[in-house]
């Protein structure tokens, strides 16, 4: 069986580095990153590995792995990293990517998540609990799998009907713009 050849491309570096605001190039694959990761056990690339095909740029392995869906953003990898590398914030970088490129997430459920998470903090300013929860449930299917949990949560003041007020509206949305160019 003939062995595939990896022809190193650095296509992938500016753009991950540049949207992720990690110095990619710094990393030189000590694996303290990997050592310290508290979920390695579900993830079909370890975490120094995310870093090495970013530089390598082997975007379409990128993409379709379960890793960038499956990180916690724990950021234990940070603590570690001689060099300050953020992995959560390289993985946020390339699930971007992917959403805007079309790839079929991996984990689609937790890409629905995500989804639902930003978009509540778009249009609200942070997150509304009961909202996000209602868009994740409505693009999953999964509509009653959680009813018990949520009535609970209600009857104990976890969640609110409604979303919580936000100060400065216009202050908030000239962040967005800023920090995610206007992209959810």
């Amino acid at each position: 069986m003939a062995e595939q050849q990896i022809v190193p491309s650095h296509q992938l570096v500016a753009p991950v580095g540049r949207q992720s605001g990690q110095p990619v190039s710094r990393c030189y694959q000590c694996h303290k990153c990997t050592a310290g990761c508290p979920v390695t056990m579900a993830m079909d690339l370890m975490p120094h590995q995310v870093v090495r095909f970013v530089q390598l740029g082997l975007e379409e392995e990128l993409l379709k792995s379960k890793t960038i869906w499956q990180c916690a953003a724990c950021r234990t990898c940070v603590s570690r990293c001689p060099n300050g590398i953020d992995i959560a914030a390289i993985n946020d970088a390339l699930k971007q990517r992917a959403l805007a490129k079309g790839v079929q997430p991996a984990l689609p459920e937790v890409a629905a998540f995500h989804q639902a998470f930003l978009a509540s903090v778009k249009s609200k300013g942070r997150v509304h609990e009961l909202g996000m929860m209602f868009a994740f449930k409505m693009k999953t299917g999964t509509y009653f799998q959680d009813v018990p949990l949520g009535l609970k949560m209600f009857r104990r003041g976890k969640l609110r009907l409604l979303p919580e007020g936000l100060k400065n509206k216009a202050r908030f949305r000239a962040l967005w713009q800023g920090e995610k160019g206007g992209q959810a």
